[in-house]
């Protein structure tokens, strides 16, 4: 039982990184990736689509991204969709292939971005402290319902705070790091 709740747990705790990790791949840091265009829908045909289904995504140099589409004659409607996603980007249409520039980032542009990447650090430490929640409970209801024993669900518990503190400082390394990169010229 206190084996299920703490591998439960701790996958929470991992999804919750990589959670993390997904979410801060969309924030721009000046240099091409092709994270960012990953939120980007296109109607395709009525259909609603993600560019990355419709077309080659590459970072061929360090401020440009190549959109290459598998279908032609939708150049046209993906161009309107990354100038309609709220991303900034002002894509280059030759009738075969997007470019996409990325552009320099302002420095106010850049304490803006950490603001966000802090904003959802805090966001998923406290997916991560419900999480811890979720779990402390499950051990007290097995201990009420006489499951476990007082000593087994504290030591449990105890696991399930170690196991908190370092998932905690893993979501602050990653936040760390992305604000380093969002910083770096």
């Amino acid at each position: 039982m206190i084996e299920e709740v703490i591998a439960d747990f701790s996958a929470q705790m991992k999804a919750t990184e990589e959670s993390l990790r997904r979410d801060l791949s969309h924030i721009r840091t000046g240099r091409a990736n092709t994270a960012l265009l990953d939120g980007v829908m296109v109607d395709y045909y009525g259909a609603m689509t993600p560019l990355n289904k419709l077309a080659t995504l590459s970072a061929p140099e360090v401020r440009l991204l190549v959109v290459q589409p598998f279908d032609q004659s939708a150049v046209g409607i993906m161009e309107k969709a990354i100038l309609a996603s709220g991303l900034g980007l002002s894509p280059v249409n030759d009738g075969k292939i997007l470019r996409v520039p990325i552009p320099e980032l302002t420095e106010e542009r850049r304490r803006d971005l950490v603001k966000q990447v802090r904003r959802e650090g805090e966001n998923h430490r406290v997916a991560a402290r419900n999480h811890r929640r979720d779990a402390n409970e499950m051990l007290k209801e097995l201990q009420g319902e006489k499951e476990i024993t007082d000593d087994e669900s504290r030591r449990a518990q105890e696991k399930v705070e170690e196991l908190t503190k370092l998932a905690i400082q893993h979501l602050e390394d990653i936040v760390k790091a992305k604000e380093k990169e969002v910083m770096s010229v």
